[in-house]
């Protein structure tokens, strides 16, 4: 029993993965919309340098979970047939081809024109990754994850925090993002959307049992767990929103302390679902 907090390489994982794919396809979009100047399209990139370095720490904490460098690169061995190994291969696979975009384009090697395809394809990679997060915990034999709403969830994290992230790199290159509102609305979508999620889970858990376990006892706080997450994704995204309808700018110190507060909020409910796992030979739901 508990609430999965001893997985936290794998929450760290995720939910930092899930926030660096959310990132780069917004600031991949606002490189492709060829709105910048020269000057500016070099700020942004040297600021997406940090995408890949959360994105670096993020494979740390995988390696971390798997024990050693080696039994990662053992896991690869099943592409096609594990959804571990199509895990680590699309997220390497979306972290190579995203490094070399940024790595070529500071040096000043990438044409204009195939930087905007690359691009496009490192977002693709990204949302490719994440599916194949959500192919690693859908087993028959653990109910609480063989649902829809682990996939939901997990792309909804792209949504929350991604689009948080990635207008906090676009301040740090000096970009103004007061016309940005519709990424606003997209993060509060995400929000409400993760809300309904995490009240129909909880109420299917009672459901759930198997011939020794209840699924619901799981995790006893799952309800206060959870208005912690919402308080903490609120008062996150309201550190970008408030200063965005009352000035037209976020400020990159309330922005850093709104993703934080997502990021600590996404960490609960990552906590949550890991706490949720159940072997069982034979599950009954209803």
């Amino acid at each position: 029993m508990g609430t999965g907090w001893h997985e936290w390489p794998l929450m760290v994982f995720t939910v930092l993965g899930q926030f660096v794919v959310g990132g780069v396809i917004v600031m991949g979009l606002a490189i492709i919309a060829g709105n910048l100047t020269d000057r500016q399209s070099k700020a942004v990139h040297r600021s997406m340098f940090f995408l890949w370095l959360l994105m670096g720490m993020a494979f740390i904490a995988s390696v971390m979970h798997l024990g050693s460098p080696v039994r990662a690169f053992n896991s690869l061995n099943r592409v096609g047939e594990s959804a571990l190994s199509n895990e680590i291969a699309s997220g390497s696979l979306f972290f190579a081809v995203g490094g070399l975009y940024w790595l070529l384009t500071i040096l000043k090697k990438m044409p204009q024109g195939l930087g905007k395809v690359w691009l496009m394809l490192t977002m693709v990679l990204g949302l490719l990754f994440v599916y194949a997060m959500t192919r690693v915990y859908q087993i028959d034999t653990v109910p609480t994850w063989h649902n829809g709403y682990t996939t939901l969830n997990f792309f909804l994290s792209v949504f929350i925090g991604g689009p948080l992230l990635g207008v906090l790199l676009l301040r740090v290159a000096g970009l103004e993002v007061s016309g940005r509102g519709h990424l606003m609305l997209v993060s509060v979508l995400a929000l409400l959307l993760s809300l309904c999620s995490a009240l129909l889970q909880g109420s299917e858990l009672a459901m759930i049992s198997s011939s020794v376990q209840q699924a619901s006892a799981l995790v006893p706080n799952y309800g206060q767990l959870m208005v912690w997450r919402l308080v903490l994704l609120v008062l996150g995204l309201g550190c970008w929103i408030c200063p965005q309808l009352r000035r037209g700018n976020a400020g990159v110190m309330g922005l850093t302390l709104g993703l934080v507060l997502v990021f600590a909020g996404e960490m609960i409910g990552r906590g949550v679902f890991y706490g949720l796992h159940m072997t069982v030979g034979m599950a009954v739901a209803g």
